[in-house]
């Protein structure tokens, strides 16, 4: 028998076609531009800061200053541009708008430039001269603002008023991280440290701006199922200690972080509190001192978010020397400090701050000395 025809009108299937294959021509090429570039660059190195034989306590610094825009952000800016262009929300000649406190959007320039599309970067007034540099030295351009608050919203006007993408790091940080593995940070210090004395780090200590990166260690070691425990250093001028340790969801602050590229004055959708072990809260006079005294120990200047970080992780050392525990702690030298000769290496600037710096040196020369952290 026949097939009986179908009832009027059930052949018409709504369908719309949207395929461009000029479009997906520039996507494929963006998307090899942005992987080749993870391909070209070596894996950052990890610095051992020197401590007392005796103590049986090693000290790293994952040295992330390294990357081709010579900060932490590069990573998150390739894993930024891969998630919006794999999404469909990065276009041809259209721009890429990002709210950042400055070293984000070096990173971001650099990958706009390198997959042809305009970067604009809304940043506080107050950023460094040298991070304008840099974004514009990446063919990016700078758009200020007076009050830090304001920087989401404008960046969204931005992107409305321009057909542009909002890249929105302090919300997809978390979410555009593979923090399985890929060679993540977290998979790349575990990696380096297989050959050390002590291979599984007690703790890694990150400081936080998005939460990406705490948020990416955290999961990484829960997954691997290891027993290292993440802590986050948090500036004067930011909600992440404060929300973390009481449980609010809505902190807010009024002034801005004066340690660029971290603290902020909201809990941003990035950090991810419930992976966090522990949280300490940094004065910024003693940032600016560890960096300070990095550069003596080491030689290496650094970024005031590496001594927020350096300083927690010179704490947890002494409560290990006072326990009589040995083990390996981790932290991070997220970006280099000639981006910022005329702030934490400046006199003049600190004295304008009303910063001091003197009494949190003599803490980490007496932690360095003895091991003791002072009560």
């Amino acid at each position: 028998m026949p097939s009986p025809l179908p009832p009027p009108g059930a052949a018409a299937t709504p369908d719309v076609d949207r395929s461009d294959v000029t479009y997906r021509a520039w996507l494929k090429e963006a998307v090899r531009r942005v992987q080749a570039d993870a391909n070209r660059s070596a894996d950052t190195h990890l610095l051992r800061f020197p401590l007392p034989e005796q103590w049986n306590i090693d000290l790293y610094l994952k040295d992330e200053s390294t990357h081709p825009t010579g900060s932490l952000k590069h990573r998150l800016a390739r894993s930024l541009f891969l998630y919006g262009l794999c999404n469909g929300w990065i276009r041809p000649d259209r721009p890429v708008i990002e709210a950042s406190s400055g070293s984000t959007a070096v990173s971001e320039a650099y990958f706009a430039k390198l997959v042809g599309v305009p970067f604009i970067a809304v940043m506080p007034r107050t950023t460094s001269a040298e991070k304008c540099r840099l974004i514009e030295f990446h063919g990016g351009r700078c758009h200020f603002v007076d009050d830090p608050r304001r920087m989401y919203e404008e960046a969204a006007r931005l992107a409305a008023e321009t057909g542009g993408h909002y890249m929105d790091q302090f919300t997809y940080a978390e979410r555009a991280t593979d923090w399985r593995g890929n060679n993540n940070i977290a998979e790349s210090i575990f990696r380096q440290l297989r050959m050390e004395r002590f291979p599984v780090p007690a703790w890694i200590v990150a400081t936080a701006g998005t939460g990406g990166t705490s948020a990416t260690l955290a999961r990484y070691v829960h997954y691997m199922q290891y027993d290292t425990r993440i802590c986050v250093a948090d500036p004067e001028n930011s909600v992440f200690f404060e929300g973390w340790s009481t449980g609010e969801p809505d902190p807010v602050c009024e002034g801005g972080s004066r340690i660029e590229g971290i603290g902020r004055p909201r809990m941003e959708p990035s950090f991810v509190p419930g992976a966090v072990d522990r949280m300490m809260k940094v004065p910024d006079a003693a940032s600016v001192a560890a960096v300070r005294t990095l550069e003596r120990v080491i030689g290496r200047k650094a970024g005031g978010s590496t001594g927020t970080g350096l300083w927690s992780a010179l704490k947890i050392v002494a409560e290990m020397v006072a326990a009589g525990r040995s083990g390996s702690v981790v932290t991070l030298l997220c970006d280099p400090g000639d981006r910022y000769l005329d702030k934490y290496y400046s006199d003049a600037w600190l004295a304008g701050q009303g910063l001091e710096i003197g009494p949190y040196t003599e803490v980490l020369e007496r932690v360095l000395a003895g091991g003791a952290w002072p009560h």
